[in-house]
């Protein structure tokens, strides 16, 4: 899978004679091929593409990497040197770079060394990104699914006197068992008063009977990323628990049954929003209701109350609100949906009725 084409055929939208792509993301966007870091650069011109890497990555981008030409950059040689040999080769004299990711010392070091103008050209490639076609979707899935097999099996391991961190582990083994190349990002897993911070970082804490535990995490497959949260109790719950966790269903589903081509975001959050706030917790609900998910975990476009754009066809975005009680206890519940002309569709299988493990 590449995009080199797609990224082709806007770079007269952008007034560019060719795209510059430095960004981990972008490069794999372009390629289908991952190296870390700055360990690589595609360049996309009107006529041709490129992907120029070291020698830890040149072999294996020689064998991944199709419908451009890949060479090594050496000491000798460098990505500047490159890019200049092929903007004269393809008469290239306006590059568009990634603004909003290139360091102000690489733009020095390129506007010092490349002989074309350079032009902040970061809107082209989140165009694109926004907008998955069908293969990605595929890859989505397939991280979803691999991310659903662990959430099933991890349900067993939830009991009384077992860490957080126990559960974050296992959940990373899992994953990776069942075909994940990486986590999305580090597991959350969090109980009792932890759930209350969205962002929770598993500890030693021990799970204990009558406790909420949240579950969010997801893995890469085929280079995209899944994302999901699962709020289960454990032994029994209390009556404002079981309230409060109903009602973030309840938003969940307002919002996703918003969601369609053509809505802004901050419409969508603001219909999952409202159900939180009718039923006296809206103070306690602090983020977005959803993000867009693809090559990286948060990415555009969202569904937030900033967000005032409408939602594009073939967009995927995250829908999670949540409540979060302080020092107590908090509920989130977590699907991505996949943006439709006439509505959403939830990639997700994972039951969300509340679930209470003995």
């Amino acid at each position: 899978m590449n995009h080199f084409a797609a990224i082709r055929a806007q770079l007269d939208r952008c007034g560019v004679d060719a795209m510059l792509l430095t960004n981990e993301a972008n490069r794999f966007y372009a390629s289908g091929f991952h190296s870390t870091g700055t360990d690589g650069v595609a360049f996309v011109t009107k006529k041709n593409a490129y992907y120029w890497t070291d020698s830890r990555y040149i072999e294996a981008a020689g064998q991944a990497v199709t419908d451009a030409e890949v060479a090594l950059t050496t000491v000798g040689r460098s990505y500047a040197a490159l890019i200049n040999e092929a903007s004269e080769r393809d008469g290239v004299e306006t590059i568009g770079f990634e603004d909003e990711y290139m360091t102000v010392a690489e733009l020095r070091q390129y506007s010092e060394r490349l002989h074309a103008t350079l032009k902040p050209a970061t809107a082209l490639m989140t165009g694109l990104r926004m907008v998955k076609d069908e293969e990605e979707l595929a890859a989505l899935i397939g991280a979803q699914r691999i991310a659903e097999r662990a959430l099933s099996e991890i349900y067993n391991d939830i009991r009384p006197g077992v860490t957080e961190k126990e559960i974050a582990a296992k959940l990373t083994y899992l994953m990776l068992r069942y075909g994940a190349e990486n986590m999305s990002f580090d597991p959350i897993v969090a109980s009792g008063a932890n759930g209350s911070k969205p962002h929770a970082v598993p500890s030693e804490k021990q799970i204990a009977a009558g406790e909420f535990v949240t579950m969010d995490f997801g893995c890469i497959y085929h280079g995209y990323c899944s994302d999901m949260t699962r709020t289960v109790a454990v032994g029994h719950v209390s009556e404002e628990m079981d309230t409060v966790y109903h009602t973030v269903l309840r938003a969940q589903l307002a919002g996703i049954a918003a969601a369609k081509a053509g809505v802004p975001g901050c419409d969508v959050h603001n219909a999952a929003a409202k159900v939180i706030a009718d039923a006296g917790y809206g103070a306690y609900f602090g983020h977005g209701f959803g993000h867009g998910v693809g090559v990286e975990i948060h990415e555009s476009p969202r569904a937030s109350t900033t967000w005032t754009e409408p939602l594009p066809v073939g967009a995927v975005i995250s829908a999670e609100p949540g409540i979060y009680l302080p020092g107590r206890f908090g509920v989130r519940i977590e699907d991505v949906i996949v943006i439709r002309g006439d509505g959403c569709e939830d990639i997700h299988r994972a039951p969300k009725e509340l679930l209470i493990l003995p």
